[in-house]
């Protein structure tokens, strides 16, 4: 890949919690220095589904239009909604041989599910996953903190300290942060007030950059 190709470098997290799962990325897109400070890396996929992006930026939006595109006819046609292994399986096809990594976290009959989705053609369920360049660090506090059964305010803060560490450390992840929640009643993205609010109960002075 060219050195001058928008990346998302980055930062993205996926947890499955007792009833549903949290997502969350950082916002900053660079080369070789930031390009754009407010890029989103998290999006709606369909009600019950939802996918953090890593890699290309280009290859990205492509690939997040084509899949809420194929969803969406899937769900109308089948009556139903596509469940969260299936939409692995199937991204893992689409973005086969691309330079890019996804997290697809959902909710469905079965609970919640968390993926990794890779360009090398993988699907793995985790119960928690970090992708991209400051998953290094993310992945020291999910280790640590991560237990099983936790809930979305567990959940929610838990992706905010281990965010706040890859933003304090990684040069590619930084500029705020996005988080959604999945479960019984659907796709939920927190606002920007609710993700400061979190900050703050959890200690953290300023709202991480």
């Amino acid at each position: 890949m060219a050195d001058n190709v928008i990346k998302t470098g980055t930062t993205t997290i996926g947890i499955k919690l007792a009833d549903g799962v949290i997502l969350a990325t950082d916002r900053r897109a660079s080369t070789s220095f930031a390009v754009d400070k407010g890029t989103r890396k998290l999006f709606k996929l369909s009600d019950n589904l939802g996918v953090t992006t890593a890699g290309a930026v280009g290859q990205l939006q492509v690939a997040v239009r084509f899949l809420q595109g194929h969803i969406l006819e899937y769900n109308i046609k089948k009556g139903v909604p596509m469940t969260v292994s299936t939409a692995a399986v199937y991204t893992s096809r689409v973005i086969m041989g691309l330079e890019i990594g996804l997290i697809i976290g959902g909710y469905d009959s079965t609970g919640g599910h968390v993926y990794e989705v890779a360009g090398d053609g993988s699907s793995l369920e985790m119960d928690y996953m970090s992708v991209g360049s400051g998953s290094v660090f993310a992945f020291g506090v999910l280790d640590a903190q991560y237990k099983p059964g936790m809930t979305k305010e567990e959940g929610a803060k838990l992706a905010i300290t281990a965010l706040s560490s890859s933003l304090k450390r990684d040069l590619f992840s930084g500029d705020g942060m996005l988080m959604a929640y999945i479960g019984p009643d659907g796709y939920q993205e927190f606002s920007d007030e609710e993700i400061r609010s979190i900050c703050s109960s959890i200690g953290f002075s300023q709202y991480p950059n």
